[in-house]
């Protein structure tokens, strides 16, 4: 029954029938045979048909979903098998939040691809809940995320801290001053945030919560770099990472300004599902529990 599930989610993440052929190195009568098999073991329908597209039925959708958690499962079973050999190889899949997918993953990956060569990772980049809903359905094997996350079918450890801060334009007239910056003024300025389930969109909403602000002007983002490209053409103010600005800090492009309660601290944390870990599962938590400094990591050659 797995290859009739990894057949049918092919076809649908790749829109017809030949190109899921051309996938999985099968014919495309013999892809149509599998499907049809799979519809008539649920007696449902699941794929909407035309010459050019297939496409998922609610019937399908519910198949799809639940054939992406059950491959995701087999997968997994295989790779603890695997390891009975007691080496750290094989496909590790991991999703991490933007600030540190982005910034800080790259270095932790190179790491490892020097101690551990036959392990190859696949990364999935995302907000913190993109992250943790895909844990959650197998789809990843380990996830990092920023601040905080209550999900009772997660295993969530803090492992890192971070530091957050108001950032500016370095050419912006409130990063001209020296002293801490009104809260007046930071209200009246244009503010660029992230999207709803992202962290540092949380962070964001916390930090404005304690310094009691409601900025009259924001405009939502979804990815950090747009978000540091607008600021940095004066767009308005952000609340980033010091990890997310190391590069524009240096270069005198963007700068941190002096705000009340700033900087903010928050937590990366690890984000698994199960608690049973392949060896290269368990290898890669080591690794990124091996030193607390993001900094250190981010520094060494």
């Amino acid at each position: 029954m797995d290859q009739h599930l990894r057949v049918f989610v092919t076809v649908v993440e790749k829109g017809n029938f030949s190109r899921a052929a051309e996938e999985l190195h099968m014919t495309q009568p013999a892809v149509s045979q599998y499907i049809k098999l799979l519809e008539q073991t649920y007696g449902e329908q699941l794929l909407d048909r035309s010459n050019k597209y297939v496409r998922l039925n609610k019937a399908g959708e519910i198949v799809y979903a639940h054939a992406k958690e059950i491959l995701g499962l087999y997968t997994k079973m295989q790779r603890l098998l695997d390891d009975l050999a007691n080496r750290a190889t094989g496909h590790l899949s991991i999703g991490a939040s933007y600030t540190f997918g982005e910034y800080v993953l790259p270095h932790y990956i190179a790491r490892l691809h020097e101690q551990f060569p036959l392990i190859k990772p696949s990364i999935v980049i995302g907000n913190s809940k993109e992250i943790a809903e895909l844990v959650e359905g197998h789809q990843l094997d380990v996830g990092i995320i920023e601040g905080e996350l209550q999900n009772n079918q997660l295993s969530i450890e803090a492992f890192a801290e971070d530091t957050m801060y108001v950032v500016a334009s370095a050419q912006h007239r409130l990063a001209q001053q020296i002293d801490e910056v009104k809260l007046s003024d930071l209200e009246e300025e244009t503010w660029i945030i992230r999207e709803l389930g992202s962290g540092t969109r949380a962070a964001t909403e916390k930090i404005f919560h304690s310094l009691s602000i409601k900025p009259k002007d924001v405009m939502e983002f979804g990815s950090t770099q747009l978000v540091k490209e607008s600021v940095e053409s004066g767009l308005g103010l952000t609340f980033l990472s010091h990890l997310a600005i190391r590069k524009e800090s240096a270069m005198g492009l963007l700068k941190t300004i002096a705000v009340k309660d700033t900087p903010f601290k928050r937590k990366f944390s690890i984000v698994l599902r199960t608690s049973f870990k392949t060896k290269a599962l368990e290898v890669f938590i080591d690794l990124l529990k091996e030193d607390p400094s993001l900094s250190t990591v981010i520094k060494r050659p």
